[in-house]
Order: structure tokens, then C-alpha cells, then sequence
């Protein structure tokens, strides 16, 4: 067995954009062995951090050759296929994540705002499982457990035993997002977490030299996930197989993309500065009925 690594391939992209189900179709590829969100390997350069923005400088030889060698690692315990990775904290990372692994293969995906929201509002609230605190602890270097074992716990504790609503922390920690959870409502902190994530992002990627990023759009994958798997493929020297296609139509749903309508149109309107740059960056249209409400509240402010 080779004891090279093979370039991974590494998908970048906020939670709840996608990145879960590109990675799970790409990895019934027979060349691919998927790795779910090894977040705190990521975090080894320095764990203790409250946000999750590390950069080039914290990719320190040390740092780069522990987190290759697992890497490596992983890559040998199954069958040296190629890894294909994702971390959505990731999306705070990105020279951090280049530095590292400067021959990697890139991928990024964007969703809009408003699903995305819907969807991580939804994640606020679940409670962590001890499947996935297993899970996560399992990716920790030993010497690091601390700085996690009692965290996750006390989030566990607050949701099972407490019965609070939401977790205390949940996806990628821009800077200063512990303190506006303590002045704004969580749907304003959530939008952040988008806007703030992909206003870095974008201008992090402009790092790498033109045709190194292959970007997707969520909303398109789930309308036609095959077009975009044939795109994924030729950016990664692979062929695309039956399975990828099989399991593309039987896993890709595209009923997802208008639960965001479960909130009052006046809530979303509400936080609408926090992401109409963003969303227009990308190319995302505000709903008639956002729009509709940003109206009426301004109406209803000057009379």
C-alpha cells in the first residue's frame, strides 16, 4: 500500500449548503472514501480559539505535517482511496486549509440565505447525540480532548436535561459571534453566520490561481445534480459512474428549497440588511413577499 497521500479533495461551503450530499454521491465513487467533518483536526493549531477564522500563519510546519499525516492516515485505513473531505467551519479557514494542502482538489457551494436559515434554526435547536459526540471526539488528538470532552457535554446537558430550546453555540463561530448572542435575537445571528461566512469566503478565494475552485450553487445540484456531477468529475480526473447517478436520483431531493416560508415573511424582512449584499454577490433575488414586508415595516415606522 502506497504511503503517499493522494491530493484530497476538499469541499468548501457553509453548513446547510449542500456540502453533505455532493460529498455523499461523490463517495460511491470506488475511488473515494468520504470523511465526515473532522472539525476538531482542523482546530489543532490552536483549540482553545472561541471563533473558528484561523489563517495561513496558524498553518505552522508542525500543524501542517499532524494534520497530513491523519490525512494520510485515513486515506490507508480504507483502502487508499482518495479523501474526500468536509468541514463546514471550514468556510472561515480557507488559507488555513490551502496552506495545508495546497495540492488539494476545491470545491465550493453556496446556498440562499433563506433555506440556509430555515435550516440552521432548525439545527439550533437539536440535541447532540451521543453518536455524535463519539463522532467527534474520534477525529480529536488525545492530547486536545480536554478542550472538548466538557463542552460537548455541557451542551448535552443543556438540551436533555435542561430542555432549553436551542443549543448554546451551533456551525461555524465567526469572530465576535459569542457576544451577539448576547445582544441580537438568534435569527439575526444565524444570517450573520451566513453573510459573515460568505463575505470571507469570497474574498479568501480569490487566493487561488483561476480554474483551482470549482463553484456550485445548491439550488442547481438539486435540480440537476447529474449536470453537476459531471462538472465535479472532470474537475477532479474522474469518470463518472453508475452509482453516482443512481444514487444521485434516489438521495437528491429538490423539495427543500422553500421551507424557509415556515417564518413570518416580517421576520425575514426584518434581518434582510444582514444579507442583501450577500445575496445579491451571488446572485439570490429577494421573495415578493420579503419584499412585500420590508414595505409595510417601513411603512409602519414613518406613520
Amino acid at each position: 500500500m502506497s504511503n503517499q497521500l493522494k491530493p484530497p479533495i476538499i469541499i468548501l461551503g457553509n453548513t446547510r449548503s449542500g456540502t453533505t450530499i455532493v460529498q455523499k454521491v461523490m463517495a460511491t465513487h470506488p475511488e473515494i472514501v468520504q470523511w465526515y467533518e473532522p472539525r476538531t483536526l482542523w482546530l489543532y493549531a490552536d483549540p482553545g480559539r472561541s471563533h473558528d477564522e484561523f489563517d495561513e500563519s496558524d498553518a505552522t510546519d508542525s500543524v501542517k505535517q499532524y494534520i497530513r499525516k491523519q490525512f494520510l492516515n485515513f486515506q490507508k485505513r480504507h483502502g487508499n482511496q482518495v479523501v474526500f473531505e468536509k468541514t463546514p467551519a471550514n468556510i472561515l479557514k480557507i488559507p488555513y486549509v490551502r496552506a495545508i494542502f495546497p495540492e488539494a482538489t476545491y470545491l465550493f457551494i453556496v446556498r440562499n440565505p433563506f433555506s440556509f436559515i430555515s435550516s440552521v434554526e432548525l439545527k439550533w435547536q437539536r440535541t447532540l447525540t451521543t453518536t455524535g459526540i463519539r463522532r467527534r471526539l474520534q477525529s480529536t488528538p488525545v492530547t486536545q480532548l480536554h478542550y472538548y470532552a466538557g463542552r460537548l457535554i455541557r451542551q448535552y446537558v443543556d438540551k436533555r436535561v435542561l430542555g432549553r430550546k436551542y443549543q448554546v453555540l451551533w456551525g461555524p463561530r465567526y469572530k465576535g459571534m459569542e457576544q451577539d448572542l448576547k445582544t441580537h435575537d438568534l435569527l439575526t445571528v444565524i444570517a450573520r453566520q451566513w453573510s459573515v461566512c460568505s463575505r470571507k469566503a469570497e474574498r479568501d478565494l480569490t487566493l487561488f490561481e483561476p480554474g483551482r475552485v470549482l463553484r456550485l450553487r445548491y439550488e442547481n445540484f438539486v435540480t440537476d445534480p447529474i449536470s453537476d456531477l459531471e462538472r465535479i468529475c472532470a474537475h477532479c480526473g474522474l469518470a463518472l459512474t453508475d452509482s453516482m447517478v443512481r444514487a444521485a436520483n434516489e438521495w437528491v431531493k429538490s423539495d427543500r428549497r422553500e421551507k424557509w416560508r415556515r417564518f413570518d415573511p416580517r421576520d425575514l424582512a426584518r434581518i434582510l440588511p444582514e444579507i442583501s449584499d450577500e445575496m445579491a454577490r451571488h446572485g439570490y433575488e429577494v421573495p415578493p413577499e420579503i419584499r412585500h414586508a420590508v414595505e409595510t415595516l417601513s411603512y409602519e415606522a414613518v406613520n
